[in-house]
C-alpha cells in the first residue's frame, strides 16, 4: 500500500491506493490546510496513521504533492498559495519520522504523472494538465516523461503575466493568469458580475456579495442559472488565454483540465476548448489540440504523488 497527498491552499488530501489498481483509492482522508510548516507536516504524519488504519495495513512508501516551489531535494521553497511555508524540508522531516521512502513533487507535476499513466492521456506522448483549484498549477510529460526543468520548478504557469496591466495578485506580480483562472478568481468574477446586479440567486445563497465564493457558481451552473453560466463563460475565456499559451509555446496533443474545479464537469471543459480553439494561432491549419477533464478528477495529484512514491520505493 502506498500513500499519496495534494496540499493545496484550502485543502489537504490524502488517500491510499495498491499497486495493482493505483487508480481507485481504498482509503480516502482531507483536512483543512493549515499554513504552518511544523502543521503540516503534524496532519500527514496523524493522516497516514488514519489512512493505516482505515486499511488495516501499513504504508510502505508515502508520495506528496503540494503547490509551489518545489526542488529535487523535497524541499518546498516557496509556496503563494501556503502563506508563510518557506523552505519547509518535507522529505527530510518525513522520512525522519516514519521510516520509509518519500518523495516530494508539485502538485501539479505529480497529477500530469498520474493521467499520462493511468487517466486521460494514456497513449499520449506530450501532455499539459491544468490544474484549476485555490491557485493554478501546471504540469507537462513530454515525450513520455516527466518535465521538471532546471530547478525542479517547471510548471508555475499561473504566474504568467497574461495581462500588463492586471490587478496585482498575492506575489506582487501584476495580472496573472492565476489571478484570473483559478478557484479564487472565479468567486472574484463571481463579485464583480452580483456588484452589477447580476446573480441574484448567488447573492441568496452566499448571504452578501462579499461572502459568494466559487462554489456557489458551481452549484448555480449545475441548476442552468443563466447568470452564472455567463460568468463561468467569461472564467473559461481566461483559462484559455493561459492555455493558449502553453498551445504556442509547448505544442501539446493533449491539454488535461484539473483540480478542484474540474469537478464543475462538462461547462467547464467544453468552455475552455471552445475559447482555446478561437485563441490558438493558425488553429484551421493545424491538429486541433484536445481538451479534456482529469479521468482521475480532483484525486489525480494525490495518486500521481503515490505513483511516485511506489517508483521510487
Amino acid at each position: 500500500m502506498f500513500c499519496g497527498f495534494d496540499i493545496g491552499g484550502t485543502k489537504v488530501l490524502g488517500l491510499a491506493v495498491h499497486p495493482d489498481d493505483p487508480t481507485t483509492p481504498i482509503a480516502v482522508r482531507r483536512t483543512a490546510t493549515i499554513a504552518d510548516g511544523d502543521a503540516l507536516i503534524a496532519t500527514m504524519i496523524d493522516m497516514i496513521a488514519g489512512l493505516e488504519a482505515d486499511c488495516a495495513e501499513t504504508c510502505s512508501a508515502v508520495g506528496v504533492g503540494i503547490a509551489g516551489l518545489v526542488d529535487p531535494t523535497g524541499v518546498l521553497k516557496y509556496s503563494p498559495n501556503i502563506d508563510g511555508v518557506i523552505d519547509l524540508d518535507i522529505r527530510r522531516q518525513l522520512r525522519t519520522e516514519l521510516r520509509r521512502p518519500v518523495v516530494v513533487e508539485n502538485e501539479a507535476t505529480a497529477a500530469a504523472w498520474a493521467e499520462s499513466l493511468h487517466g486521460a492521456a494514456r497513449g499520449c506522448r506530450h501532455v499539459a494538465l491544468v490544474a484549476l483549484g485555490t491557485g493554478l498549477g501546471t504540469g507537462f510529460v513530454f515525450d513520455g516523461r516527466l518535465y521538471r526543468g532546471w530547478n525542479g520548478f517547471a510548471g508555475e504557469s499561473g504566474h504568467m503575466t497574461i495581462e500588463l496591466s492586471g490587478p496585482e495578485h498575492v506575489t506582487g506580480a501584476s495580472g496573472p493568469w492565476e489571478y484570473y483562472a483559478s478557484g479564487t478568481g472565479l468567486g472574484r468574477l463571481a463579485r464583480q458580475a452580483a456588484d452589477r446586479g447580476d446573480l441574484d440567486a448567488a447573492t441568496a445563497a452566499a448571504g452578501s456579495v462579499g461572502a459568494i465564493r466559487g462554489e456557489h457558481i458551481h452549484e448555480l451552473v449545475a441548476e442552468g442559472d443563466p447568470d452564472a453560466l455567463a460568468v463561468l463563460d467569461e472564467f473559461c475565456y481566461y483559462t484559455a488565454v493561459g492555455v493558449a499559451n502553453l498551445v504556442h509555446v509547448l505544442d501539446p496533443e493533449m491539454v488535461v483540465i484539473g483540480g478542484g474545479l474540474v469537478d464543475i464537469g462538462e461547462p467547464l471543459v467544453r468552455g475552455v476548448e471552445t475559447w482555446t480553439h478561437r485563441l490558438v494561432l493558425g488553429g484551421r491549419q493545424r491538429r486541433r489540440v484536445q481538451v479534456v477533464p482529469a479521468q482521475l478528477g480532483s484525486q489525480a495529484g494525490a495518486i500521481g504523488a503515490a505513483l511516485l512514491a511506489a517508483e521510487n520505493a
